[in-house]
C-alpha cells in the first residue's frame, strides 16, 4: 500500500517538468534556514490548535506559507532525531539511535564557584558516512548552525569544525542544554580565526552556583545568545554565496528557565493557578513556580525568535530567495515540571516524547518561500526527518544524490528519503511517496512503522496494530484482527532493520 499526497485548499503552482530553480525565477541558488526547536508537541503552536499560547509569528508563517499535517520527526527523543536529518538515514540505519552520553566518568574542573565535566557530548555521527552540511558546502553553500549540536563529543571525530559548518556557536551536548544559565557554550567560527570548537565561559554566570536561588541572579541566558549569533550570521550574508542555516534553539526544552521580562511576566497573570515543580539536580532542572507561565513563556519567545529571523531576512532583502522551515525534533516532554496535559500539547494524540506513538513523533512543519509556495496551503503528505537532505539537494539543483554521496567502503551504507520539493512546488504529479515510514528508540523498546494508514507499534517485541484514519489517538488496538498486515509490517521491521550493539531493540516476542 502506498501513502497518498492530498494538497488541501490550494492548487499546484508549477506546470509539470519546471525544476525548483526554474521555479525561483533565477539561475541561483535557493538560501535555507531550518529553524528546529526542542520537544515542541504537536498542538504547542496557535496555527496546530493551541488556545492558551500566543504563536503570531509562527502563526502567519503558516499562512504565507504550508504547513503540514502528517509531518515525522526522526525518532520519538533529541540525538537519534536529529541524526535522520543530518544522516538522511531512518532511525533502523542511522548509527546514533539514542542519547549515548560521553559526560559521564569523566574529571571535574572547576568554572568559578561551580564544577563541570571536562568531556561533553554525545555520541558522534559516522565519520565515514557524510552528513547535511557537509552535502550543503559541496553544493557551494556557506554553513551556520547556532543550538544544539548532539552529534559528537568534544574532541570526537565528529564536531562541527570536522562537519561541515562554518560557523557554529551553541551547546556541543544535549545534556548541558539542560541549563539555561549554563557555565559555557561552545563556538567554532571562521571568522574568528577557530582551527577547532572550543568553549566559551560564560564568565557572569559563573559567579554564581548552578543550583539554589542564587541560580537565578545568572545573566547570560543562552537562548537569547545563541538567537543574536544567528541573527549576526544572516547580517553577514552578502548574496556572493548561497547559505544554509541550521538553527536548533533549545527552547521549550526544560529547565523551565527565562529572563523575567514582559513575555514572562504576562503569563504570570494569565496563569493563576500555577503548579510547583521541586528540581532535580541530577536532570540540572532547577525548581520552578510558575511551570505554566514558564513554559508558555518559552514557546511564545521561541515565536518571537522566528519572528527576528522573517524580520532580517526581509530587511537584507533576502526574504524572496530563501527557504524557511519549522519544526520539532520529537513530541512534548513533561521534564522539569512541564504540563503537557495542561496545555494539550499532544494535539490530542497518543504518547510523549521517548514513545513511538504519534505523540512522540508526529511535529509541527511550516515551510515558508515567499512567491514559490502558495500562501495558506495545509498538506497533508506524509514525510519524515530523513526526507530533509534530498529535498534539499533537490532545490539547490544537486543532481548527484544520491549515487554520489554513497561510500562503497562503508558497509551497507545508503540514504532512506525521498524529496517533497514536487509537494512544495505545488507539482504534486511528479511527488513520489514512502511505501512505509520507520522509527525505532532503543531506550523505551519501541519499533514503529506507518503504511499508508495502518500504523504498527511494536513494544518489547508485542506488536499492536491502529488505523490512523479512524483511530488517531491509537486507542483500539487491531492486532488480532489484522494478523495478515502485521506480519507484512513485522516483516518490514526485519528488513529494515540493521544491528548496532550499541542501540539494541527487541524485533520480535518469543513465549
Amino acid at each position: 500500500m502506498k501513502i497518498v499526497n492530498h494538497l488541501i485548499c490550494c492548487s499546484g503552482l508549477l506546470a509539470a517538468g519546471i525544476s525548483p530553480l526554474q521555479a525561483a525565477g533565477k539561475n541561483e541558488k535557493p538560501n535555507i534556514i531550518f529553524i528546529l526547536c526542542d520537544d515542541m508537541g504537536y498542538g504547542d503552536l496557535g496555527c496546530y490548535g493551541q488556545k492558551y499560547i500566543n504563536t503570531p509569528n509562527l502563526d502567519r508563517m503558516a499562512q504565507e506559507g504550508m504547513r503540514f499535517t502528517q509531518a515525522y520527526a526522526g525518532s520519538p527523543v533529541s540525538a537519534p532525531s536529529r541524526a535522520t536529518i543530518m544522516t538522511g538515514q531512518h532511525s533502523g540505519h542511522s548509527h546514533v539511535r539514542g542519547n549515548k552520553e560521553y559526560w559521564k566518568d569523566v574529571p571535574l574542573m572547576e568554572y568559578g564557584v561551580n564544577k563541570e565535566y571536562t568531556v561533553v557530548g554525545q555520541e558522534p555521527y559516522d565519520p565515514d558516512h557524510i552528513i547535511l552540511p557537509e552535502i550543503m558546502q559541496k553544493n557551494g553553500y556557506t554553513t551556520g548552525m547556532f543550538g544544539k549540536w548532539a552529534g559528537g563529543y568534544e574532541g570526537s571525530c565528529s564536531t562541527p569544525d570536522k562537519r561541515g559548518i562554518d560557523e557554529y556557536y551553541g551547546f556541543i551536548c544535549q545534556f548541558q542544554a539542560h541549563l539555561y544559565y549554563p557555565n559555557f557554550l561552545n563556538r567554532f567560527s571562521k571568522s574568528k580565526g577557530d582551527t577547532a570548537t572550543i568553549r566559551v565561559v560564560m564568565d557572569e554566570n559563573i559567579k554564581y552556583p548552578m543550583f539554589g536561588d542564587d541560580y537565578k541572579k545568572r545573566s547570560q541566558y543562552s537562548a537569547d545568545m545563541i538567537h543574536q549569533e544567528a541573527l549576526k550570521w544572516i547580517d553577514a550574508q552578502d548574496g556572493s554565496r548561497p547559505f544554509y542555516g541550521f538553527f536548533t534553539y533549545t527552547l521549550p526544552h526544560a529547565e523551565l528557565a527565562q529572563p523575567n521580562d514582559s513575555i514572562l511576566k504576562y503569563y504570570k497573570k494569565k496563569f493563576f493557578q500555577d503548579k510547583t515543580w521541586g528540581g532535580d539536580e541530577w536532570s540540572r532542572y532547577n525548581a520552578v513556580v510558575h511551570t505554566h507561565a514558564e513554559f508558555a513563556g518559552m514557546i511564545t519567545r521561541l515565536d518571537k525568535y522566528v519572528g527576528e529571523v522573517l524580520a532580517k531576512l526581509k530587511e537584507k532583502g533576502l526574504d524572496e530567495n530563501t527557504i524557511v522551515i519549522f519544526s520539532s525534533d520529537n513530541g512534548p516532554h513533561e521534564e522539569g515540571g512541564a504540563d503537557s496535559e495542561f496545555f494539550g500539547r499532544d494535539g490530542k494524540l497518543r504518547g510523549l516524547k521517548r514513545e513511538c506513538y504519534e505523540g512522540g513523533i508526529r511535529i509541527p512543519f511550516i515551510v515558508r518561500w515567499p512567491g514559490k509556495i502558495q500562501a495558506g496551503c495545509v498538506n497533508d503528505h506524509q514525510l519524515a526527518f530523513y526526507d530533509i537532505m534530498p529535498t534539499f539537494c533537490e532545490l539547490a539543483g544537486d543532481k548527484n544524490f544520491p549515487k554520489k554521496y554513497i561510500n562503497k567502503k562503508l558497509e551497507g551504507d545508503c540514504f532512506d528519503g525521498i524529496s517533497f520539493a514536487p509537494t512544495l512546488l505545488g507539482n504534486n504529479e511528479k511527488q513520489l511517496k514512502h511505501d512505509c515510514l520507520y522509527w525505532e528508540f532503543y531506550e523505551t523498546d519501541q519499533i514503529a512503522v506507518r503504511m499508508g494508514d495502518w500504523k504498527l507499534v511494536v513494544k518489547k517485541g508485542v506488536p499492536h496494530h491502529y488505523n490512523l484514519a479512524e483511530d488517531i489517538h491509537e486507542d483500539h488496538d487491531m492486532a488480532a484482527l489484522h494478523q495478515d498486515i502485521v506480519q507484512q509490517m513485522m516483516d518490514i521491521i526485519r528488513k529494515e532493520h540493521r544491528e548496532n550493539a550499541m542501540f539494541p531493540i527487541t524485533l520480535s516476542y518469543k513465549e
